[in-house]
């Protein structure tokens, strides 16, 4: 009976292709957005050796600024440019009185000090904005909210314009970060930092620049990831919850690999969606996109501790 369990889906999937390619493109929605969090925490590893723990409460108060503004009567482009201007002021600030005067103190003093930070923003959010959800102003910045329907094999496949347009804008903020990465000299420092931080800082590479640098990035990417989020689930503190689910993508990816993240975020993606209807809800009833993730990072950490695009650590006693 068991056996059947396990192996009946995979004849499902043979017996109805299109279905499966429904379920492969919702996954692969899904895995964008987690990559592009992910993405976030990377970036910021990797110029400070810091594990941003508030990466996640940034996407929601990036979102919840952006319809926060537009509610004021900013018009909607507008509102992304006042929001990127927030997302500025609140990098500076962070760099100035919370990291700068942390130089040189250990890695857990660090991480703590974001977990200070996500608590701050959790509080200062909830004043400004309220705890109940919001609607995504998708129309007002020309997001398509309608559908189309292909027919693949002679069955049909739905495609949600306003996914397909999150997949594009993060295919494009991806293509300019890595862009950005690998022919700027600001991008170059930033990896110069990441490499070897003292041979960057004694050619004269500025830390309290780079930080500002990387913690703005990692805000517009929270700002493209909160309205595609916003889009399709609303706007509230929920969404932090969503946005943990970065985490075992770099378990999986590995805290320094921007293509680990890309990768990671695309299969932990696909996978979970997979085993959720193929086999979650014949066996548990549902319900296991909520840990899936985690348990295939932690079997994933068994075999390779560094996760599978990290580069592995030795150390020389």
């Amino acid at each position: 009976m068991l056996r059947d369990v396990l192996f009946t889906p995979f004849a499902d999937m043979i017996a109805a292709p299109d279905f499966l390619l429904q379920v492969l493109w919702e996954g692969l929605v899904s895995g964008i957005l987690y990559a592009l969090i992910a993405l976030g925490f990377v970036l910021i590893f990797r110029s400070s050796r810091i594990f941003n723990f508030a990466q996640g409460i940034m996407v929601v108060f990036a979102a919840l600024t952006l319809v926060g503004f537009h509610a004021m009567g900013v018009p909607a482009w507008i509102s992304v440019a006042l929001t990127l201007a927030v997302m500025l002021a609140l990098s500076v600030t962070i760099e100035r009185v919370v990291l700068r005067p942390l130089v040189g103190q250990p890695d857990i003093i660090l991480f703590m000090a974001t977990i200070g930070i996500t608590l701050f923003l959790i509080g200062f959010g909830e004043i400004i904005f309220g705890g109940e959800n919001k609607v995504m102003i998708t129309e007002q910045l020309g997001i398509p909210t309608g559908s189309f329907v292909l027919e693949p094999w002679g069955g049909l496949l739905i495609l949600e314009q306003k996914d397909v347009t999150a997949v594009i804008v993060a295919a494009l903020l991806v293509a300019a970060l890595l862009a950005f990465l690998n022919y700027t000299r600001m991008g170059r420092a930033i990896r110069a930092l990441g490499d070897d931080s003292q041979a960057a800082l004694s050619v004269g590479i500025s830390l309290q620049t780079i930080w500002v640098l990387v913690w703005f990035i990692a805000g517009i990417i929270a700002l493209v990831t909160g309205i595609a989020w916003g889009a399709r689930a609303g706007v509230s503190f929920a969404l932090e919850v969503i946005a943990y689910k970065a985490l075992p993508v770099l378990m999986l990816g590995g805290l320094e690999s921007i293509s680990g993240a890309i990768i990671g975020g695309l299969m932990i993606g696909m996978l979970e969606k997979l085993f959720e209807v193929y086999w979650g809800q014949p066996l548990m009833g549902g319900g296991t996109e909520a840990w899936f993730a985690f348990v295939l990072a932690l079997v994933v950490l068994l075999f390779r501790p560094q996760g599978l695009f990290g580069e592995k650590i030795i150390e020389r006693v």
